[in-house]
């Protein structure tokens, strides 16, 4: 099943913004277009996982690298600390986890 970066970053949105909470304003910016590429990348992965491109173990560190990638810009925002953008990041996959694991048929979040 293919999945839709649409809704997938809609979710992950709202849970990074409710993670982020008072900071949410200043990550606004940002965080918009990079839940964005994140949620493509992750529809992404599952496309090349259901041609058999990448195994299991590769779709994570595909993951691993495009979390890493929205990790660093996220912490380019001046007063956003480590722990508050790891905790974001980790709320927006967790919202989506068992949407994208289901239509990518592998536990990849």
């Amino acid at each position: 099943m293919a999945l839709d970066p649409s809704p997938i970053a809609a979710s992950m949105l709202k849970a990074a913004k409710d993670s982020l909470a008072s900071d949410w304003p200043k990550a606004r910016a940002y965080a918009d277009g990079e839940f964005k590429r994140l949620a493509q990348a992750l529809a992404d992965i599952g496309t090349l996982v259901a041609e058999g491109t990448v195994n299991e173990q590769q779709a994570r560190a595909l993951v691993q690298i495009h979390k890493n990638t929205t990790q660093t810009v996220m912490l380019t925002i001046e007063g956003l600390g480590i722990i508050a953008v790891e905790n974001a990041i980790n709320a927006a996959l967790g919202a989506v986890a068992t949407a994208v694991n289901k239509a990518v048929g592998l536990t990849v979040l």
